[in-house]
């Protein structure tokens, strides 16, 4: 059997392990009406930002389906055109750690000896320092900005991603195919990102997929605590943190943000177990 019939053999076996995987075409479908509708934001609802003090703290109806907030701004408007934001820190933030990631954990692994040694130290450095915690020590010093934040959650969220890389290349090196491809005189570069690097991927889009729930907590709990994206822009934290005043008389303007972010974290937590289960050889059918 070829390589690319063999290729076409494991994706058939994945999707048919997954498409049984209830659980993950939840998460699937929540993650793609998620992105549908932040997508079309600007098609299903009004100006997040205009305000009508006529219409404050309306409660949900056929007028205003998720309420009006303190300054009559509609709230599904708003958590629409929040779910962009949280969306973009989620996939800027886990393509910028998933890169650095796979670079350092694929040099890590297929040098090893000292390269191995420093880059591994390194990790443990990082990990000493809580994520969070580190992240806020960070923006202490900077502007915040949404794109502070994906580039602040994204340089401090890849060290797991290089310890994956890193045990998968240490796994692979010494495998027949790659030492054939090595004995034909196939350059370093070649090695790790033709033969290694794709038969690495797996647990990496586990990862990713579970990143991207990781960092929309991360997003919307720095804005719930006024260091993330700011007013006006909404963003599901800082709307939270804005119904916070208001929750013995206007719950829906907690309750719809805090909703949206259950969802949509369930969503990829679910798409990415589910992937994990798929790709496990060990499942049994």
């Amino acid at each position: 059997m070829d390589t690319m019939k063999f290729k076409a053999l494991l994706q058939g076996v994945f999707l048919a392990r997954l498409q049984k995987n209830r659980m993950a075409l939840l998460g699937a479908a929540i993650v793609l009406a998620m992105f549908i509708l932040a997508v079309l934001a600007p098609f299903l609802a009004g100006d997040p930002g205009a305000i009508n003090i006529a219409h404050r703290l309306q409660s949900p109806s056929l007028a205003y389906p998720l309420g009006t907030d303190d300054l009559g701004r509609d709230v599904l408007a708003r958590i629409l055109y929040g779910a962009r934001i949280s969306l973009l820190v989620g996939f800027v933030a886990v393509g910028i750690a998933t890169s650095i990631g796979i670079v350092l954990g694929a040099l890590s692994g297929y040098y090893g000896g000292w390269v191995d040694g420093l880059t591994m130290r390194f990790v443990d450095i990082m990990l000493c320092f809580p994520s969070f915690f580190l992240i806020l020590a960070v923006i202490a010093f900077l502007e915040p900005s949404i794109w502070n934040i994906m580039i602040i959650i994204g340089l401090t969220g890849w060290m797991g991603v290089a310890r994956l890389v890193r045990a998968e290349f240490l796994s692979l090196r010494e495998r027949d195919f790659v030492v054939a491809a090595r004995a034909l005189g196939a350059s370093d570069g070649r090695l790790i990102f033709r033969h290694i690097l794709p038969n690495a991927l797996s647990p990496i889009l586990v990862s990713a997929t579970l990143g991207v729930a990781g960092a929309i907590l991360t997003e919307s709990a720095l804005s719930f605590l006024g260091i993330g994206v700011q007013p006006p822009t909404p963003s599901w934290g800082n709307m939270l943190i804005a119904g916070k005043q208001t929750l013995g008389t206007a719950w829906w303007l907690s309750a719809f943000p805090g909703l949206a972010i259950l969802v949509t974290v369930l969503g990829y937590n679910l798409l990415g177990e589910g992937i994990r289960d798929a790709l496990d050889p060990r499942l049994k059918e």
